[in-house]
């Protein structure tokens, strides 16, 4: 008896364990910051981005350096002909000779390549500065997409809760006498086009979710919990921060490194030059001997080829400035029509909250009351219901596009500037 006692209740745990595991409410709840901060430490284009200035902080060590030297290894008036031919010690002027040679660009070239260098660290910085705020971007703008399916799939169960009581309102009708018996299959219908409305939101889940998963990977299985960020719009901040925006201040080391290119081009019309330094080795009965020489190039031709590159270069300068100007002016464009799409999702939040959604409300109410009562017609029930239905779904849209608006705002003129 105690054994089968025994039994029993380890049946009863396992069955109650495997009960909790499977509960839905237990996975694991996915925030607007957790997601950011998995964004931040996994994101495989900000890891690029990090090597990227690895590579150029590893390239600008040896930028100002002196080339390698040279060794020069030879045999200097070897004979050919004559009673000495083919000897490497009878002629006083055969020499076995060893040496090294040391190239010496000018002063302003490699002064040039430093600042080439350190301004391509800067410039990978500040790409990386770019990409965080894409990926970050990216992926609030997916969590809120996400989190917004969410709160319209729960509004479901009220929905269908509601199409239960107008079948039971229904059916009450048509035993009394005061409906058609064709009514009960109206709140039939309703249940099926709100069940082909659902499966549009299961798409929909499954796509947003794609869409997270490709910045944080499989946490975005998880249930968006929390609330829609609530970021504060400051129009007078955000455009006077307009020129700070990352993509903008990205021209900054590229300007620099693109003039420190103009300035390597315009020192090669310096002469570069270098030194040598040979011993000479000769028979015993001659002695040996150093020589030492210098040698220095010659831009005699600059027409054809140093301002050549000069103007390339020149050209090269100037087409990054009118690109700033061209981004410059669509950033403007892009801020004053997000700020005032704002505004308008603003006073649509509030007209919906204040007016059509209460109206709706309202109308159900009356249309609902005016049929219990005889009065009035199923099919002005079910209008009334389908607008509150739609209210309601609409009153989710403007405030998710509200808070899409608001976060490409947020990341791009308010976060990315601090």
């Amino acid at each position: 008896m105690n054994s089968k006692c025994y039994c029993t209740g380890w049946t009863l745990l396992s069955g109650l364990a495997a009960s909790m595991l499977a509960l839905p409410s237990l996975a694991a709840a996915l925030t607007l910051d957790e997601a950011l901060r998995l964004v931040e430490n996994n994101a495989p284009s900000l890891t690029a981005q990090d090597a990227k200035i690895q590579a150029a902080s590893s390239a600008a060590i040896p930028a100002g350096e002196l080339p390698d030297p040279k060794l020069l290894v030879g045999v200097q008036n070897y004979p050919i002909g004559g009673q000495d031919r083919w000897s490497l010690k009878q002629d006083f002027m055969t020499m076995q000779m060893v040496g090294v040679r040391q190239e010496m660009p000018n002063s302003d070239k490699r002064k040039a390549r430093i600042e080439t260098a350190d301004a391509a660290i800067d410039r990978a910085v500040a790409e990386r500065r770019i990409e965080r705020l894409k990926v970050r971007q990216s992926t609030a703008l997916a969590w809120i997409s996400s989190y917004s399916i969410e709160r319209k799939d729960a509004l479901f169960q009220d929905f269908y809760k509601e199409n239960r009581l107008l079948t039971d309102t229904v059916r009450a009708q048509i035993a009394g006498g005061r409906a058609q018996p064709a009514d009960a299959v109206t709140p039939k219908q309703e249940a099926a086009q709100l069940a082909e409305q659902q499966d549009d939101l299961i798409l929909q889940r499954a796509q947003a979710r794609a869409a997270l998963k490709r910045w944080i990977g499989s946490a975005a299985n998880d249930k968006p919990m929390g609330s829609l960020p609530e970021w504060p719009v400051d129009i007078a901040s955000y455009s006077h921060r307009l020129q700070h925006h990352p993509e903008l201040a990205a021209f900054a080391p590229m300007t620099r490194e693109a003039q420190a290119k103009v300035r390597e081009a315009v020192s090669e019309k310096q002469s570069d030059w270098s030194w040598e330094l040979d011993y000479q080795h000769r028979g015993r009965e001659f002695g040996d001997m150093v020589s030492v020489q210098f040698s220095w190039d010659l831009p005699l031709f600059p027409d054809s080829r140093q301002n050549p590159k000069i103007a390339a270069k020149q050209a090269e300068l100037s087409q990054l400035e009118a690109e700033r100007e061209a981004l410059s002016r669509e950033h403007t464009q892009q801020l004053e029509n997000e700020l005032a799409d704002y505004e308008r999702l603003n006073r649509a939040v509030r007209r919906n909250q204040e007016s059509l959604l209460p109206l709706a409300k309202e109308k159900v109410e009356l249309t609902m009351a005016s049929y219990r009562a005889g009065k009035g017609d199923l099919n002005a029930v079910v209008t009334a219901r389908r607008e509150l239905i739609e209210a309601r779904l609409k009153q989710i849209d403007v405030e998710e596009q509200r808070a899409l608006t608001s976060a490409r705002l947020y990341f791009a003129y308010g976060e990315s500037s601090q």
